[in-house]
């Protein structure tokens, strides 16, 4: 039971949703993990558009099987009444959740709502996020830049690793490496970084980029890739990897995107398990 942050510096377009959307479905297809994913943003349809259509009709249809739960159409903001009620149970959490595959991976859906009750709200996420601790495998954390400092850091501190997205831009890569020399967090094995949208073509690759951070673990990619991102626009996400799963070959672009998601969910993985072991 870990909870992992995705997290990047300021409002700069990192690919980070899309990112936790790519790793979140291939680990819940490849691995026997149940999964959660917390939105923490306002407003942001970006990871609904990922799995669902947008329909008045509150229900999920062919690949991902009905979805039974009551309180569904209420997402946080029921779920925020519960826990103030003090009749919250960590297994219970699902019930105001989306599935997307049944067993394996859930969302909990970004607020929709208004901006003051969003800024009260924000303050409950780190109990949220401790509470799913006790019931999932896997908290995926969305860390939206709307979030107060305070609450940021409190997840962050709570976290077992945090991801940190960057661009393959030289700009964001030396305004991280700023922040790693003033916060030391940044510079242990707690954070693992994330190029979102790479560009294998870039001159700004995995090896230079590492070689120029001083980084001694190779970076984690989210290659951009077409297909994907026009079923991210789709609610075909979940499909897209089930029908691209058996592709193997790196040369093909399909292939290399899929098999950089898997080194970086394998990588997630490997550095969450060495860390439990030399905390053990």
């Amino acid at each position: 039971m870990s909870v992992v942050t995705f997290w990047n510096s300021g409002k700069e377009q990192t690919g980070k949703t899309l990112s936790i959307a790519a790793i979140s479905t291939y680990m819940a297809i490849e691995h026997n993990y149940r999964i959660l994913v917390v939105s923490t943003g306002k407003d942001d349809k970006t990871l609904d558009r990922c799995f669902w259509q947008e329909k008045k009709v509150k229900k999920n249809l062919g690949l991902f099987g009905p979805n039974t739960h009551v309180a569904m159409e209420e997402g946080i903001s029921g779920l925020i009444k519960i826990m103030r009620s003090n009749k919250l149970e960590a297994e219970n959490i699902t019930n105001y959740t989306k599935i997307v595959f049944k067993d394996r991976l859930e969302v909990l859906q970004t607020y929709k709502g208004g901006q003051e009750e969003y800024k009260n709200l924000c303050k409950m996420y780190p109990e949220i996020i401790n509470l799913a601790n006790n019931y999932y495998d896997l908290v995926l954390v969305d860390l939206d830049a709307e979030v107060d400092e305070n609450t940021k850091k409190e997840i962050i501190d709570a976290s077992n690793l945090v991801i940190v997205n960057l661009s393959q831009r030289l700009t964001s890569i030396n305004r991280f490496m700023e922040i790693r020399d003033n916060q030391p967090m940044f510079a242990t094995k707690k954070a693992l970084l994330l190029i979102g949208r790479y560009d294998k073509f870039s001159k700004y690759t995995i090896k230079n980029i590492s070689r120029y951070m001083g980084e001694k673990n190779k970076v984690s990619t989210i290659p951009y890739n077409t297909l994907f991102f026009e079923a991210a626009e789709e609610a075909k996400v979940p499909d897209l990897f089930l029908r691209l799963r058996k592709t193997v070959d790196e040369e093909d672009r399909n292939g290399f995107f899929i098999a950089e998601v898997g080194r970086t969910a394998e990588n997630i993985i490997y550095r969450l398990q060495d860390l439990q072991m030399k905390m053990g």
